[in-house]
């Protein structure tokens, strides 16, 4: 279960591009959103999309605690995610929650405060709290046996959601999403348009028609010529397709613009 006005702002890169700045998005309705990286730090990326989904997963397992609270192993985690566990992806995952807590994202009336049913100006972040605790000393013994643990101990965490997030998903402002069927598409892509096939699904039905330009800026995607867009594109649909999670997508063409199609599948429970 996420956070429907989260889910319809770009927020991770999808691409390996070295671009580090903000992220802009300019909503229909007017408004403005960005996402700004801590100094220093990168924005979040493929793998903290992961881990998002992942976090929220777990936070609804959990009975979506009131203090918005989530704890859990390292090992875990990258384990639920079908990630292999090394010390790596250890780091990998440390920085991404630091990423989650300290990347600013900034709304000009475009996140939709549902709770009170306003769109908020001001900056959020989807964590307010990362804490993570090395393994006890008691343990250290037991990393002798694993050789690619010795310089990277795993460790014990705990993440609080921010109360942005929280009070949309108290509220019912959600959308959900099958986790195997997500972390089962090996494309960030088709990950990315999964999650906002369920907002178009929400807000619109089963089918969705949106102009490639907005799309490239949703997602969030670098390409921006129609022919580039359409090459990056087109695997992600085929790969949702064959997940059943769309049953078509298409390209058209309309006058000097360019549209993508979407008839969505049934719902995954």
């Amino acid at each position: 279960m996420l956070d429907r006005s989260l889910e319809a702002l770009p927020l991770f890169r999808l691409s390996d591009s070295a671009d580090d700045s903000a992220i802009d998005f300019t909503a229909e309705g007017g408004g403005r959103w960005r996402v700004l990286p801590a100094p220093g730090e990168r924005l979040p990326g493929t793998f903290d999309q992961d881990v998002y989904v992942e976090l929220l997963r777990r936070f609804h397992e959990a009975g979506s605690p009131a203090d918005g609270a989530v704890s859990f192993t390292l090992h875990a985690f990258l384990r639920s995610m079908g990630r292999r566990v090394d010390g790596r992806t250890y780091e990998q995952l440390r920085a991404a929650l630091t990423r989650l807590e300290r990347t600013t994202l900034e709304s000009h009336g475009v996140y939709h405060d549902a709770a009170a049913d306003s769109a908020v100006t001001g900056q959020i972040t989807v964590l307010s709290s990362v804490h993570i605790d090395r393994r006890r000393l008691t343990d250290r013994d037991q990393l002798a046996l694993f050789s690619l643990l010795t310089n990277n101990e795993p460790g014990d965490a705990r993440i609080v959601f921010s109360s942005a997030v929280r009070a949309n998903l108290a509220a019912g402002h959600t959308v959900t999403l099958s986790a195997p069927r997500y972390f089962a598409l090996n494309s960030p892509v088709a990950r990315r348009i999964y999650r906002l096939l369920e907002v178009a699904r929400a807000e619109s039905g089963p089918s969705w028609r949106i102009s490639l330009e907005r799309l490239a800026a949703q997602l969030p995607l670098v390409q921006r010529y129609p022919s580039h867009l359409q090459r990056v594109l087109q695997p992600a649909h085929e790969m949702l397709v064959a997940a059943g999670l769309l049953r078509a997508a298409s390209f058209e063409q309309d006058g000097k613009a360019w549209f993508a199609e979407y008839s969505l599948g049934p719902k995954v429970s």
